[in-house]
């Protein structure tokens, strides 16, 4: 065996080996997720029928690496990467301590939440906008932080002490419905819209054309 082969097995023993658990532990805590999401649907499903029956609340996931949460008019999207990230090394996460002890601590799978509104998914509006509310990194020993909106980070930033668990998701969940809540759908000003083409039009008899979103900004 010569010394590239030799180098090549390495990075595979160790690198990638590492990068597939990091994935595999991932899928666990993604799967943990969506129950958690499956129970929040249920909970705050029955409750609503006694409170006002219109307000609906579901739980749908489409493939492995969604799921959403539909209550009334917002759409939670939870997105898990097929991908295993590492960061650059101006990162905060390199200047732990106990990444320092171990570089492949800073391997991370991550899972992504989106708000949408609930009428751009059911009526395929293509041009709307939905934001990005946080993205969870975990790595293989089950250390987290959260990037995000003020109240989907706090106390979420201690990479190297902070595990993560289902306590931990369940209030994740509670803080994007919370967080979703909060943003309102404003309408934009009469200046902006009041010029609209035959084609926009057309489009957006289709369900498709002129976008519709959140104002840009959250609450705190």
């Amino acid at each position: 065996m010569d010394e590239h082969q030799e180098s090549i097995l390495s990075l595979l023993e160790t690198k990638s080996s590492h990068k597939q658990a990091t994935y595999r532990n991932t899928l666990r805590h993604f799967e943990n997720l969506k129950s958690l999401l499956q129970k929040a649907s249920s909970y705050y499903g029955s409750a609503m029928k006694e409170r006002d029956p219109y307000v609906e609340v579901s739980y749908h996931s489409p493939n492995l690496f969604d799921a959403e949460l539909k209550f009334s008019g917002d759409l939670l999207v939870f997105s898990m990467h097929s991908n295993v990230f590492t960061f650059d090394h101006k990162h905060f996460a390199y200047q732990t301590a106990y990444v320092k002890e171990n570089p492949l601590r800073a391997y991370c799978g991550v899972i992504n939440v989106y708000n949408f509104l609930a009428d751009s998914y059911k009526y395929k509006r293509m041009n709307d906008v939905g934001f990005l509310l946080a993205r969870i990194f975990v790595n293989t020993e089950n250390h987290f932080f959260v990037e995000g909106t003020r109240l989907m980070t706090t106390n979420y930033s201690d990479f190297g002490n902070q595990v993560l668990d289902e306590p931990v998701l369940e209030e994740v969940v509670q803080r994007a419905i919370l967080q979703s809540l909060q943003i309102d759908l404003q309408i934009p000003p009469f200046e902006q819209v009041q010029a609209i083409s035959v084609g926009q039009k057309m489009t957006e008899n289709t369900n498709s054309g002129l976008f519709t979103g959140k104002k840009l900004g959250y609450s705190k």
